[in-house]
This record gives C-alpha cells, structure tokens and sequence, in this order.
C-alpha cells in the first residue's frame, strides 16, 4: 500500500532535456494535503488516513462537514476530502494537521495516477470501441457505422450482457499505471508526469507509488 497524494492537473507542456530532445508532461499540482483525520487498527479495524485538498468557500460547507475538521484540528475545509489506506509503518509519522507536498516523490520514481476520464456523451460502437467501419460500395447504404449482429435467433434467443454497443464513453475513473516522474519543483509543489494522465484540467488526480513497477 501507499498514500494517494491528490492533485490537480494543470495541463501538458514539453521538458527538454541535456540532448536537445522534447519530453512531453502533464503538470499536476501536488498539494499541500492536509491530513484530517488518522484511523488505526485499534480504533477501525485498518489503518488509514484522510487527505484534504483544494480551496472552496467556507460557506458551501455543511455543519457536518464544518464539524468534521474541527474535530479533528484539521483547519479550514478543503473542496475534496479522500481516505488512503496505509500500512501501520506509513501512517506512523502522520497526524491530523500535518501537510504532505510534492516531495514525497522524486525525480525518476514509477507512479500511478488515478484520474476520471473525459466525458465524451453517448457515442456510437465506431468511437466507443473501435469497430471497423463497413464498406461503402456494393450497395451498402444507411448503416456505414452502425455495429453487426447482437445474438442469435433461437438460441440463446436473447442479447448476452457485456455485449459492447453504443453507450455512454469516457467519464469513468481510469487508473494509469507506471508512469514516470521527470521533474519535481518541490516550492511550487509541481510535479511533471511524463506522458498523459486520465482527466481533464483542473481535474482530481491521485498519485500514489507504482504498484506493479519492477523498479
């Protein structure tokens, strides 16, 4: 397990490198997180933090809400509010109040970011998943885009479900995995991904280390 920094991604640009070469990044800003409360085994069953990020008028807050962080002397509430799951180890050194920053992560490290898709509305089977569109000679007309076939006729009489048809595309959480860190601005609390992350700007984006990388 690790934490989940929140972020927000602020868009791409390029990095150039010592040899003249472009990278392409996306800028995510990567805190302050503030830590709200700490949950233990001997109090939950698991050991776990909650991390706040974010501005947002105070008067859009419940009462609930409000209490929340007071209880805890966590500050003002932030716009988001998110819990990660820990090892007994890593929660060790956090206590309510405390802030985590970009410089948790360094330069070269495999992380994950965890993002919601771009919403792209209902779309055809051609957009949402790739099919193949038919051929537009031999008296093909009207359905150029449209998908084949969705079942048999008597057996099994019926769609089967999972079937990939037109639907609703994008605006899912997607999760990309092993991707890189090539710079680290720890007084701005910026982090430079390399390559693209789920989401669109000013969008929440959680980092955590890589879970699967072999590094």
């Amino acid at each position: 397990m690790s934490i989940e920094l929140l972020c927000k991604k602020l868009g791409m640009t390029q990095l150039f490198i010592e040899d003249g070469s472009a990278i392409p990044v996306t800028v995510l800003e990567a805190g302050p997180n503030v830590v709200v409360q700490k949950k233990t085994d001997e109090t939950d069953g698991y050991f776990a933090v909650q991390l706040a990020f974010g501005e947002r008028r105070e008067a859009l807050f419940s009462k609930a809400a409000k209490a929340h962080y007071a209880k805890h002397g966590a500050g003002a509430p932030r716009r988001y509010l998110s819990e990660s799951r820990l090892t007994a180890d890593e929660a060790a050194g956090l206590e309510p109040g405390s802030e985590l920053k970009a410089d948790i992560f360094e330069a070269g490290q495999k992380i994950d970011a965890i993002g919601t898709s771009k919403g792209r509305g209902f779309t055809g089977v051609v957009k949402r998943h790739g099919f193949s569109i038919k051929k537009r000679t031999h008296g093909t007309h009207e359905f150029f885009r449209h998908g084949g076939s969705i079942g048999a006729g008597s057996n099994p009489g019926r769609v089967i479900p999972g079937l990939r048809m037109a639907g609703q595309h994008g605006n899912a959480r997607v999760t990309t995995l092993n991707l890189e860190i090539v710079k680290v601005d720890a007084e701005r609390n910026l982090l430079f991904i390399k390559g693209a992350v789920p989401g669109h700007p000013n969008g929440l984006v959680k980092i955590r280390k890589s879970v699967k990388s072999k590094g």
